[in-house]
């Protein structure tokens, strides 16, 4: 009797937790087109969209700034490189970089570009005008591509930073996937 309702408990509480665990597996993804629309809407994360040109922009003629570049692949067969390793500007000065991207491998691949910066803020005083991480990248094997990045760091870029990385990690995309901008 009593190790019939040991039993029992054992069996409602493995459903519960069999429940429980469905439940939060869905959750989990469910969320992911959920964050995507709330950072759309917002405007929250928006490093996939070329900024607006701001004409008027005053060039801060008083400081330099360094801006580092870097280039990463995450399982993908390529090179990737910028260019220049770093450039020296003046705050709402217009930039203009070159990425070479190479495919080493005998077939057609489709990649995307995510940026990240360093500081973490930095988004919020970087403007992008043209870069290649707004589009998939489609390369068909052993091609080389160079890529422009047209950007300005603000002159709101608090005084204290006189070095800024800019980084790019580029991820193999399925065949048939659109680009990460176009979800």
């Amino acid at each position: 009797m009593v190790s019939e309702k040991k039993t029992l408990n054992n069996l409602t509480m493995m459903k519960k937790l069999l429940i429980f665990s469905v439940v939060m597996f869905v959750f989990g993804y469910a969320m992911v087109p959920f964050y995507e629309k709330f950072c759309e809407v917002t405007g929250i994360n928006n490093l996939l969209q070329p900024d607006k040109l701001v004409k008027d922009m005053e060039v801060d003629t008083e400081r330099w700034v360094t801006i580092e570049f870097d280039a990463n692949t995450r399982g993908l067969p390529w090179d990737f490189k910028p260019m220049q390793r770093s450039v020296r500007i003046h705050p709402g000065e217009p930039v203009e970089v070159m990425y070479e991207i190479t495919n080493n491998s005998n077939r057609e691949i489709n990649g995307q570009a995510i940026p990240s910066y360093s500081p973490r803020f930095l988004d919020k005083h970087l403007r992008k005008f043209e870069c290649f991480c707004f589009t998939k990248q489609v390369l068909k094997p052993n091609e080389v591509r160079q890529m422009p990045v047209q950007f300005v760091i603000e002159p709101s870029l608090p005084q204290e930073f006189h070095t800024v990385t800019i980084s790019y990690t580029f991820f193999e995309l399925l065949a048939g996937t659109p680009a990460i901008s176009e979800k």
